[in-house]
């Protein structure tokens, strides 16, 4: 009997733990497939892939991103292949497995909750006598010959002891793909929290798999050239020795590959901190930790514990360690929590400084309390998936737009760290709040139908400053926003946002041949008045002609990036040099100049 597992992931680079899972444990009986697809193919191409391997059995693993997707898929099928078995998995299809049922007449089974004994079983009974009333964990059509089939939906199997699960991480088939997908690796299963919008908060209790089978898998990866493994398990630091002991292997170990977990911070012990801090090579490390909200009323209606005081000492130690980039989540529509609070939410941890900040908007998914609660806040949602809401009793439909063109901005500017130093100015000085700004030029790109065009990058530059020139005058009037020394930023973030030397700036360039060509003469002649570092390169007129650009800003460009201190009585002369060589493509040098001074003047000088 020939089976295909397949799935739909959300882009190429991800790869589904999923069908890795069920494939170890059930191979050694059956012939599976695995068939990776993505929700941007488009269905004929999957469905053809699908027919072309002529399967038995089909099983699809299904998530609120790829539902929609998969269904269209499987209606082709079932027209084109009357025989075949369909049979569904994964968190979306979990819950109200009747409603799925009923809604995907073409669905045979439905296999729910942890699969791989539960699939294994089925597999059996398909091959078999079909004894599909002992499968515990499915739903199945019960099918008489003098009417419509009957649906029933089996109790539950007890939970696996994952001592006796098969490693999903060595296929053959595999290795050739590790270096450029993301490879999903889970150390335990569970979650020890009860958070309401989330699906781990239906399962009690956190279970871990044989540390050293664990080790074993991770080195296995890492020899195959695996270079980015994301570790699924909801709290990675819940067990504090535990946690340390996989830091202490993955440092030892890692040669070169990044691993990302999902931690809590309030709970993150500081001797496991104090071990990253002195032991972690910077970059290998990357940690998600979900924040959603800092106001008290939201965390405790969701069931959610949560200290935000130790959270800040965490994420700041950690950043103070220059070691581990971290990614913190928020989720907007909570319960209690209307626009204004979450303004204060988003302060409260933009103020951290994370080098990502993920602005979210509450899913009422299957299973979970809030959906279940959904009336009790006067919730609106979608009705398919990804179930996401519309408003409810403090946040209107209105209101959740406005945050939308938040998180649009925010995603394009500081999750993209194109412009770093700019922005940072902006929200310290220029605007009452980080959110402020973020929702001004979310509303001002709206008014401007930039969402329905696509972007460069010297685009973003230009819709920054277009919107600082029209908006920025009362902050200017204020004293809080000085536009040159913006633009001046945003130059500097521009040259430093290249690998190589760009071919034309976004802003005209104003500085004529004569004096650039001086500034390049001065600057061969005399590197040492720039830096030790610019001397020792020793660098020709006709090489910086080639390889550097220059610029003169209104201010001490070197004063403010480092000690923050705006000096506007010198001009600083920025030079930005770009090298072959990998490790460092854009270096920035700067000269402190007189207002008046110019390259003959500076010439002249003995």
């Amino acid at each position: 009997m020939k089976v295909v597992l397949a799935t739909l992931n959300a882009k190429y680079i991800h790869t589904s733990l999923a069908l890795r899972c069920l494939k170890a444990y059930s191979e050694r009986d059956f012939d599976i497939d695995i068939a990776e697809y993505t929700i941007k193919d488009p269905a004929m191409n999957i469905v053809a892939d699908l027919f072309a391997r002529r399967p038995d059995v089909v099983g699809f693993s299904c998530y609120i991103w790829n539902i929609e997707e998969t269904i269209t898929v499987i209606g082709m099928l079932r027209k084109i292949m009357p025989e075949l078995r369909i049979v569904l998995g994964g968190p979306e299809v979990s819950y109200d497995t009747d409603y799925w049922m009923e809604r995907l007449p073409e669905v045979d089974f439905i296999v729910v909750g942890e699969g791989e004994e539960t699939f294994h079983h089925l597999l059996t009974e398909i091959a078999g006598e079909g004894k599909y009333h002992l499968v515990f964990g499915t739903a199945y059509r019960k099918r008489k010959a003098d009417r419509a089939p009957e649906i029933v939906v089996m109790p539950g199997r007890p939970k696996l002891d994952l001592a006796k699960l098969p490693s999903p991480h060595r296929f053959s088939e595999d290795v050739k793909s590790l270096g450029s997908r993301v490879v999903y690796f889970e150390t335990s299963r569970g979650c020890p929290f009860s958070c309401q919008f989330c699906l781990s908060s239906i399962e009690v209790g956190v279970r871990y798999f044989d540390i050293e089978r664990t080790k074993a898998d991770l080195l296995y990866l890492i020899d195959s050239g695996a270079k980015l493994i994301k570790f699924v398990d909801r709290t990675f630091n819940i067990k504090r020795d535990y946690a340390l002991e996989m830091f202490r292997f993955l440092i030892e170990n890692h040669r070169g590959a990044v691993f990302q977990f999902e931690i809590t911070a309030d709970i993150m012990r500081p001797e496991v901190l104090d071990y990253l801090a002195e032991h972690a090579p910077p970059g290998i490390f990357r940690f998600e930790i979900g924040v959603q909200s800092t106001n008290d009323m939201t965390n405790e209606a969701v069931q959610r514990r949560q200290n935000f005081a130790k959270l800040t000492r965490t994420v700041t130690k950690v950043k103070e360690s220059g070691k581990i980039d971290q990614h913190l989540d928020l989720i907007a529509g909570l319960p209690h929590e209307d626009y204004n609070t979450f303004r204060k939410t988003f302060n409260d941890v933009f103020a951290l400084r994370p080098e990502e900040l993920q602005l979210g908007f509450l899913k009422m998914l299957r299973g979970t309390g809030m959906r279940l609660d959904a009336d009790k806040h006067g919730y609106l949602f979608m009705d398919r998936a990804p179930y996401e809401i519309l408003g409810n009793d403090l946040l209107p439909f209105s209101d959740i737009v406005r945050i939308k063109r938040v998180e649009d901005v925010l995603e394009k500017y500081w999750n993209a760290h194109r412009m770093d130093r700019t922005l940072l100015y902006m929200v310290e000085n220029a605007f009452p709040s980080p959110f402020d700004f973020f929702q001004q030029f979310g509303d001002y790109w709206e008014e401007r139908g930039w969402q329905k065009i696509g972007h460069q990058l010297e685009d973003l530059f230009s819709r920054l400053w277009s919107f600082l020139s029209e908006r920025g005058a009362a902050s200017a009037e204020a004293g809080t926003l000085d536009l040159e020394v913006a633009f001046g930023l945003m130059k500097y973030d521009f040259f430093l946002g290249h690998n190589y030397k760009p071919r034309k700036a976004w802003w005209p360039f104003l500085m004529d041949k004569r004096e650039q060509g001086g500034w390049m003469r001065r600057l061969a002649e005399r590197p040492q008045d720039v830096s030790e570092a610019f001397a020792a390169l020793a660098p020709a007129e006709k090489d910086l002609h080639k390889h550097a650009v220059i610029e003169r800003l209104s201010f001490d460009l070197d004063a403010y990036l480092r000690d923050g201190v705006l000096r506007k009585d010198t001009d600083t002369l920025l030079v930005v040099l770009y090298t072959p060589d990998e490790e460092l493509k854009a270096t920035p040098y700067t000269l402190r100049i007189a207002k008046s001074e110019s390259p003959e003047k500076l010439q002249a000088q003995p």
